[in-house]
């Protein structure tokens, strides 16, 4: 008897999401193959900004399967991560195709799915897991005068390190993350005048307090009521972090855990607190609009920086993809997550599309995991 073999998992994306997934199925005896649209695993760290390191601690960022080197740090630089990825998809033997980007999937005819990608390829898959990333089109708001600004602006993904900076003013408009750590590389790094533009009061959080990593509090919180949260976040805060309203920083009017479930993670301070306190970063009112070589604020003052850097994130730019399958909300981010498919996409899976304050890496390593064991049941 001649049997047929089974049709692959196809994973989209071969980030630690898509390498994670085909790790732990192939662990189970599921084929997975993965698909990057790029020459290369790990292209969004690849792309990142040189000062970036993980934000969560080596233990708790590792992929299954795999530890990250001792050698590495207990906070992983972005070199680091991606030289890790490379190591991790040749460890595992993973099936990695490069160079092609699926444009759309389609149900099959017969259960399973179609997938439109380079070339005119049709390749067909008992299940598909997206796994595209958190950070995947940077978005610019479309402040007016945007287009006929006279000065520099550059989303933070077209950031790499203060050099091309020095000596001059640069706005930074945003203050996540990312926002915050570049405007102190940026003042460190010999800029003559630092700027951050502010339209919400962000929680700030000390990356450890008496070794103590705060990626650990944020595990222990996601077992607790909000509420609580809400106030063992605003106690501890106090304690660790200086109060900076004097220097236009007041702290947050809303809670920790509340933030945080409407997308917004706390701040890892790894500067911004120093160069507020020293005057090298400058706090000032939202972008409103552009005028010229002009910046209008939110307060009606006018600046006429030099650059102006958008930390203004990303979209996950899953519509093209998959916005036929009324399978996103109204955000554009997926309606479920983990070892869920919506309920009329069975074998559709998602990885890798939210930020919790207990880490992204260590929760794409469980969703990993979870997803590995559905579809291993299934076939």
């Amino acid at each position: 008897m001649v049997t047929t073999p089974q049709e692959p998992v196809y994973v989209i994306g071969a980030g630690p999401g898509g390498l994670a997934v085909a790790a732990t199925l192939r662990a189970r005896g599921v084929r997975a193959v993965v698909l990057e649209r790029s020459d290369a695993v790990g292209a969004s760290w690849r792309g990142h900004y040189d000062r970036l390191r993980l934000h969560t601690t080596r233990r708790l960022s590792a992929l299954p399967g795999l530890r990250i080197p001792r050698s590495y740090g207990r906070w992983v630089a972005r070199a680091d991560v991606v030289r890790y990825l490379e190591t991790y998809a040749e460890t595992h033997e993973l099936d990695v195709v490069t160079g092609v980007e699926v444009h759309r999937i389609d149900p099959g005819e017969d259960g399973g799915w179609v997938l439109h990608a380079t070339g005119g390829r049709r390749l067909t898959g008992r299940a598909v897991v997206v796994a595209t990333g958190f950070n995947h089109t940077p978005r610019v708001p479309s402040w007016p005068g945007r287009d006929t600004y006279a000065g520099e602006l550059v989303h933070a993904r077209e950031y790499r390190n203060p050099e091309r900076y020095a000596g001059k003013d640069v706005l930074v408009a945003g203050i996540g993350n990312t926002g915050a750590e570049i405007a102190a590389d940026l003042a460190g790094g010999g800029a003559a005048r630092v700027r951050i533009a502010v339209r919400t009061v962000p929680h700030i959080v000390r990356r450890t307090t008496a070794g103590w990593a705060s990626q650990r509090n944020g595990i222990l919180m996601r077992r607790l009521p909000a509420r609580l949260v809400d106030l063992l976040g605003t106690g501890m805060n106090r304690l660790a972090v200086p109060d900076l309203s004097a220097h236009g920083l007041p702290r947050p009017d809303t809670g920790l855990a509340t933030r945080a479930r409407a997308g917004a993670i706390p701040v890892q301070d790894v500067g911004l607190i120093d160069a507020v306190k020293a005057g090298t970063v400058e706090v000032v009112a939202a972008v409103e609009s552009f005028d010229g070589d002009e910046v209008v604020l939110a307060d009606g003052s006018r600046i006429a920086p030099d650059a102006v850097i958008a930390a203004t994130g990303y979209r996950r730019g899953l519509e093209p993809l998959l916005g036929h399958l009324d399978a996103l909300d109204e955000r554009g981010r997926p309606v479920v997550s983990g070892a869920r498919s919506p309920r009329h996409a069975p074998g559709l899976y998602f990885i890798g599309f939210s930020n919790p304050i207990s880490g992204m890496l260590r929760e794409i390593a469980l969703d990993a995991e979870r997803i590995a064991r559905r579809i291993a049941r299934t076939r």
